[in-house]
């Protein structure tokens, strides 16, 4: 093999190094297919063995680095896919609280670092019918965007269209066309606002707790549609998010806004299905918490990220941290000084999925969520996914330090009821699950 490219690159290995005793690394994604026969555990087994050579990742584990060598993928030797896909015990017949409560713990065990890092948990039949799939991916191998690329490639039955348009947005230039003299109006925007305290900066344990809700694509559509100046689907989440947070944190804690770091996705269209890891970037927005009307709060929104996305603001910063970095002491003090709490209090990342209907096994994918740990000083993470049809938004958080995600959840949809209604008038109501 190519020793050098099978080094970890140095995206992979910063968030590698991440990993501790209360921090996992890996993101996790939620299918939840159609009542029927349950899944055949050894037919879906068979069915990811024959499929994974195509994605070298999946047999390889990390080596870690030595004092002559740094951290590269090397081949697992004594691969066992009953290793990786396996039915999760004690799970049948169980309600969707069951469901929640078995995707928390599986948040909250580390991955193997001896073996390949990726696992495929099968839970249920639920009471319903429905099973889930539980999906879980080291963040050092793949990114949110590279993460459903190879779940596509090695879990879902095949289909003609691809799971989404690999690459860019339009409105993000490639690096090496990224007017400099832009970089200080950049930095100022996205790094030079140190606010106040965080509601979410507490201690964390290793303990997790999830929640979903989800909500229809079009009719996200629509509502950034309807605006004089339109609106983004993200933009639109990060407006009902904020209506959550409003809600949620009244009690808790008083802030005029809270500060959300919003991943950027840098892959490029040229790329392969095989290439994984990570390529992306942020961008920090203002969620004005305290602003009562839905509509007004989404246009407030959807301005400052037009402005972020026109001026090329990831792709710079991608590129000034990647110029820091060939000095390890700064690149690490820069990457402290953007990943602290007084930059951003939460991140709130949305990933393409699935633009067509999919299934696993024969069984119609009905919901899809995601799902990724939070951190330190940065005690909840949210995270979206679109499928054909919804967004799927899971939350995470350890409940010793924040309890009650569900009803952080709920607040959410109550949220998106409200834009709904002041966006697109009463109609039909909307259907949250």
């Amino acid at each position: 093999m190519n020793a050098e490219a099978d080094r970890l690159s140095p995206d992979d290995a910063r968030i590698l190094a991440l990993e501790s005793a209360v921090l996992t690394g890996h993101t996790l994604k939620l299918m939840i297919v159609a009542p029927g026969t349950p899944v055949d555990l050894d037919a879906l087994r068979t069915s990811v063995l024959a499929r994974v050579a195509r994605q070298p990742r999946a047999l390889q584990r990390v080596e870690p680095a030595t004092a002559d060598t740094p951290a590269r993928w090397a081949t697992a030797e004594h691969f066992d896919i009953a290793q990786h896909v396996r039915r999760r015990a004690g799970t049948d017949c169980a309600t969707e609280k069951d469901l929640r409560r078995t995707v928390s713990t599986l948040m909250s065990e580390h991955l193997d670092r001896d073996r390949p890092l990726w696992t495929l948990d099968l839970i249920g039949p639920l009471a319903d019918g429905r099973e889930a799939i539980a999906a879980r991916m080291h963040h050092a191998m793949v990114d949110g965007i590279a993460g459903m690329r190879f779940l596509d490639e090695i879990l879902l039955d095949p289909h003609e269209i691809p799971v989404h348009a690999v690459g860019v947005s339009a409105s993000i230039r490639p690096p090496d066309h990224q007017p400099w003299w832009r970089l200080p109006e950049a930095v100022a925007r996205e790094l030079g606002r140190i606010g106040p305290r965080s509601p979410f900066d507490k201690p964390i344990t290793v303990a997790r707790e999830v929640a979903f809700t989800s909500a229809p694509l079009a009719e996200l559509k629509a509502i950034g549609a309807s605006r004089p100046t339109h609106a983004t689907v993200n933009d639109v989440l990060l407006a009902v998010v904020a209506g959550g947070l409003h809600g949620w944190l009244a009690g808790r804690d008083a802030l005029a806004d809270v500060r959300a770091q919003i991943p950027v996705s840098l892959h490029h269209r040229e790329e392969q299905s095989t290439e994984l890891g990570n390529h992306d970037s942020f961008i920090n927005v203002d969620l004005p918490l305290a602003e009562p009307d839905p509509l007004r709060r989404l246009d407030l929104i959807s301005s400052q990220t037009r402005t972020e996305k026109k001026q090329g603001d990831a792709a710079l910063l991608y590129e000034l941290f990647h110029a820091l970095g060939s000095d390890r002491a700064v690149g690490e003090f820069a990457r402290r000084i953007a990943g602290s709490s007084r930059e951003f209090s939460v991140a709130i990342s949305n990933v393409p999925g699935p633009r067509v209907a999919v299934s696993v096994a024969g069984r119609r994918v009905e919901q899809l969520y995601t799902s990724a740990e939070p951190g330190t000083h940065h005690a909840l993470r949210i995270s979206a996914i679109s499928n054909e049809a919804h967004v799927g938004i899971g939350f995470c958080t350890d409940p010793t330090a924040l309890p009650g995600i569900d009803g952080l959840a709920e607040g959410v949809g109550r949220a998106y009821a409200e834009l709904r209604g002041a966006a697109l008038g009463p109609g039909i109501a909307p259907s949250l699950q």
